[in-house]
């Protein structure tokens, strides 16, 4: 599948029903059709000499109202088009996705000064650990204390279940953070048992505790000289028939490499939460 499909599962289930007045007047009324993603949204892609135009409506033939900056940040989405949810792209062929329009974002500035359509692969989620955590508070910032058993569940079945952007979103900072949490000078490891858990599916955990890998699995040898790169959805395929496919890049000793992650619902637990169920290498894997 195309790029297409990555900016398509991005947007957010907030749906307008009534026309939208632009200003300091606040947004007219509008469906919730589910409150789980992310609260804030910033630019990319933008030159730094550059800004993002807001447009009228969805589309280029509308005229430009507004203009966000090339680095503005806490967006606020209000709808995106097309709309679909999960439900409805678990049955979606490639070519029914492919043949959908560019989507489009109605968003406003965090000041509600200024309001307008913009394309929606110009947006990416202004992440911060709400997006894992239920309550900020349960953790002093995610670089100094990580819990993995305050992060949220991100259900994939029953009636609380996110949409796919969300879960997309969700399984990007979760690997962030398992890189983040994993840190042997402070004495924790994905290998830790409350940390394995939240992170991984219990087939998963099961095949560490059975035949624990000969590398480490984040960097995929066992000494590491280098750089990790921040994890990304794969721009192909992030989501394909609710598995999601999250890249990692980084350097070691000078050699460019990547660590594939793969994620879908455990449903051997309650609702199916999202969990890491395998990770690929150059030439192995884990399971």
């Amino acid at each position: 599948m195309k790029q297409q499909l990555l900016d398509q599962l991005k947007q957010f289930g907030k749906m307008a029903i009534s026309t939208v007045f632009l200003g300091l007047l606040p947004f007219a009324a509008h469906a919730e059709i589910d409150g789980h993603g992310p609260d804030a949204w910033k630019v990319q892609g933008v030159a730094s000499n550059d800004v993002l135009n807001a447009r009228m409506g969805p589309g280029t033939n509308y005229p430009v109202i507004e203009t966000f900056a090339h680095n503005e940040r806490g967006l606020e989405q209000i709808t995106c088009i097309p709309f679909y949810t999960m439900k409805h792209f678990s049955v979606m062929s490639d070519a029914e996705i492919d043949a959908l329009p560019s989507p489009w974002c109605l968003m406003r500035s965090a000041d509600m000064s200024k309001a307008g359509w913009v394309a929606q692969r110009y947006l990416i989620a202004d992440f911060d650990d709400e997006a894992l955590y239920s309550d900020p508070g349960d953790n002093n910032g995610i670089e100094e204390v990580i819990d993995p058993m305050k992060m949220l569940p991100a259900p994939t079945a029953g009636s609380d279940a996110w949409s796919g952007d969300e879960l997309i979103e969700h399984a990007r900072g979760l690997v962030a953070t398992l890189y983040e949490y994993d840190d042997p000078a402070r004495g924790r490891s994905y290998l830790d048992p409350d940390a394995s858990d939240a992170f991984f599916s219990r087939d998963f955990v099961a095949a560490l505790q059975a035949s624990p890998p000969g590398a480490d699995l984040l960097i995929g040898a066992q000494d590491f000289e280098g750089s990790v790169s921040e994890p990304v959805p794969d721009p192909d395929n992030p989501m394909l028939r609710g598995m999601i496919t999250i890249n990692v890049d980084f350097v070691n000793f000078g050699r460019a490499q990547r660590a594939v992650f793969r994620l879908r619902g455990d449903t051997t637990r309650p609702d199916a939460p999202l969990r890491i169920f395998r990770i690929e290498h150059d030439g192995w894997s884990f399971p």
